[in-house]
């Protein structure tokens, strides 16, 4: 049985701080091509922007100066993360802040993402696990029993446990509700959704047998 009936590429950023519109630049990326429920493909860096990192920040992620002053610069890394994301739907937890990133330094560069749809695997699991106590990447994968492999607060370590716990959010829709494969437009609903609707709109595309397009629309 298919989990997910199109490719879904995780991706994961550390950065200098918030907000690309203020200055801040990417540090480091991890990108996670997930096919049926496993990890296929990735694609992690650390970027040279030619900026400097702030302490709090080396002291939150370990990145260090030097390591980004050794690191490929940014126009040749993000032309190689856009080629691997491709058309495939982008996935990550608080997704708008990585796409925001994205965005900015595509468009440095005069370049086009070019990925179908976003994905938000934090406002999933909020419509999919109501109750939790924090749906802060750390805690909510302890609660749901998904380990870090590494050190959190970098790329590739929050981008593989993000990528297994939206294959987890796949496992329990697919259990619970009987929907054979997930289309990444049914998740892409879900995040748009009020909490409240999400239960019977997953019944329905279990009884329906996959996912209702016009739904979506």
């Amino acid at each position: 049985m298919k989990l997910f009936e199109k490719p879904i590429v995780m991706i994961d950023f550390e950065t200098t701080g918030l907000s690309p519109e203020q200055g801040d630049r990417i540090t480091e990326v991890a990108a996670l091509r997930i096919v049926d429920g496993r990890v296929v493909g990735r694609y992690v860096s650390l970027i040279n922007c030619s900026v400097r990192i702030p302490s709090f920040i080396t002291g939150l992620t370990g990145i260090t100066q030097a390591m980004l002053d050794g690191a490929p610069p940014v126009a040749q890394v993000l032309p190689r993360l856009l080629e691997f994301i491709g058309n495939d739907a982008l996935s990550a937890h608080n997704a708008s802040f990585d796409e925001k990133f994205l965005r900015a330094e595509s468009a440095r560069l005069g370049m086009a993402c070019g990925h179908q749809g976003l994905v938000c695997s934090l406002k999933l699991s909020r419509r999919v696990f109501p109750g939790m106590s924090s749906y802060k990447l750390g805690m909510l994968s302890t609660a749901l029993g998904i380990r870090f492999n590494s050190a959190a607060h970098r790329a590739e370590a929050d981008a593989e446990v993000a990528a297994q716990l939206l294959v987890h959010i796949g496992r329990h829709l697919s259990s619970a509700y009987g929907i054979a494969a997930i289309d990444p437009d049914l998740l892409i609903s879900v995040n748009n959704m009020a909490a409240a609707k999400v239960p019977q709109f997953l019944q329905k595309q279990g009884l329906g047998g996959g996912f209702v397009r016009s739904i979506a629309a």
